[in-house]
C-alpha cells in the first residue's frame, strides 16, 4: 500500500496538489471532489482500496488547499490539470468519478480526454446552469436555492457571502457540517451522524478553505456559467447515482444528465440522498477498476493511430 503527496507544475505556472492512495498498481483512477471540498477525502482508506485493485488519484481544484488558483476557471479547465498529474505520474489512460460539484468536472474530463478516459462515474451531480426542460431550484433547499441563484444573478454578494462562510469554515469546521445538517434530509443525517463520516468531512472542509474562499467562489461561479463542452461528446460508459431523497441537489438533476449522455446508466436508491454518495463509492470504484471492453479498447488505438 502506498500513500504519496506532491505537487505539479501547469503549462500556465501554477501548482496543482494531489494525492496517489491505494495499490501502486493498481488501475488507476481520479477522484473529483465536491464543492467546496479537497484532495483528502472522503474517500475509501488505503486498505480498501489496495483489495479493490484502485490507485486512486485525487487532486485540489484550483484555490482549493494545496493548490494555486485559476481565476476565471471553467468546468472545462480541469481537463488540462487533470492531463497533467497523470502525465508526471505516468497514466496514459484512468477512469474518473466525480462527486457533486465534481460530477460536471468528471464529465468535462469523459468529453474532452476521449483517448485517455476508460470509463467515468457520476455522482449526486447538478445539471447545467442552462439546462432545458427543467426546473432547476425544483426540490433544492432553500440555501443552495439562495448561493446559486446569487452566482447567476449578482456574482458580488455571492463572493461576499461564500467570503464569510469560508472564514467561519475556516476558524471552525464544524460550523459547515452543522449548518448542513439544518438544511438536509434525514438520510442524510443519518449519514453524517457517522463519527469516520464527520471527522472526514470536518477534514476536507478545513483543508479546502486553509488558503481562503476561492476555490469555493470559483467552483460555484463555473457550476452556473457554460461549462465549456457537450454531454454528446462524451462516448464512455457512464454511471449516474443519485439519492431519491436529495434536497441539496435534487435528483432530477441526473435524470435529466441520464437523457443526454449517450452511453449512460442511471440508479436511484431510495432512502438515500446526497451524502449517500459517500457510502456507494466503493462499489463504484469497483466498476470503473473493471477491465475495458476489448472490442473499444481497439476503437481507440485506431482513432488514435489515425491522428498520429
Amino acid at each position: 500500500m502506498t500513500q504519496t503527496y506532491s505537487d505539479v507544475k501547469t503549462a500556465d505556472g501554477r501548482l496543482l496538489r494531489y494525492e496517489v492512495t491505494g495499490a501502486p498498481d493498481g488501475a488507476p483512477v481520479f477522484l473529483l471532489h465536491g464543492t467546496p471540498g479537497s484532495r483528502i477525502g472522503p474517500k475509501p482508506r488505503a486498505g480498501v482500496l489496495y483489495r479493490l485493485g484502485v490507485r486512486l488519484i485525487s487532486y485540489d481544484r484550483p484555490g482549493y488547499g494545496g493548490s494555486d488558483r485559476d481565476p476565471g476557471r471553467s468546468v472545462a479547465s480541469c481537463a488540462s490539470d487533470i492531463s497533467d498529474i497523470s502525465d508526471s505520474l505516468d497514466i496514459p489512460r484512468f477512469a474518473v468519478v466525480g462527486r457533486s460539484g465534481g460530477g460536471p468536472h468528471a464529465m468535462a474530463a469523459a468529453a474532452l480526454l476521449p483517448e485517455r478516459v476508460t470509463r467515468a462515474a457520476v455522482l449526486v451531480s447538478l445539471a447545467p446552469n442552462d439546462a432545458d426542460d427543467i426546473d432547476w431550484y425544483a426540490g433544492m433547499n432553500d440555501a443552495n436555492v439562495r448561493e446559486f441563484a446569487a452566482a447567476r444573478s449578482d456574482e458580488q454578494k455571492l463572493i461576499e457571502s461564500l467570503r464569510l462562510q469560508a472564514d467561519r469554515t475556516r476558524r471552525s469546521p464544524l460550523s459547515l457540517l452543522d449548518s448542513l445538517r439544518d438544511q438536509i434530509t434525514a438520510p442524510d443525517r443519518r449519514v453524517v451522524r457517522d463519527v469516520t463520516i464527520e471527522r472526514l468531512l470536518l477534514e476536507t472542509y478545513a483543508e479546502a478553505m486553509r488558503p481562503g474562499p476561492y476555490g469555493w467562489i470559483d467552483d460555484t461561479l463555473a457550476l452556473r456559467r457554460d461549462w465549456g463542452f457537450r454531454l454528446g461528446d462524451i462516448r464512455q460508459r457512464v454511471r449516474l447515482w443519485h439519492g431519491a431523497d436529495d434536497n441539496v441537489v435534487p435528483v432530477s438533476h441526473t435524470r435529466w444528465l441520464a437523457e443526454r449522455i449517450p452511453r449512460a446508466e442511471i440508479e436511484v436508491q431510495t432512502g438515500a440522498a446526497h451524502f449517500g454518495a459517500m457510502e456507494i463509492l466503493t462499489d463504484i470504484l469497483s466498476w470503473l477498476a473493471a477491465p475495458e471492453e476489448p472490442a473499444l479498447v481497439g476503437a481507440r488505438a485506431q482513432a488514435l493511430r489515425a491522428r498520429t
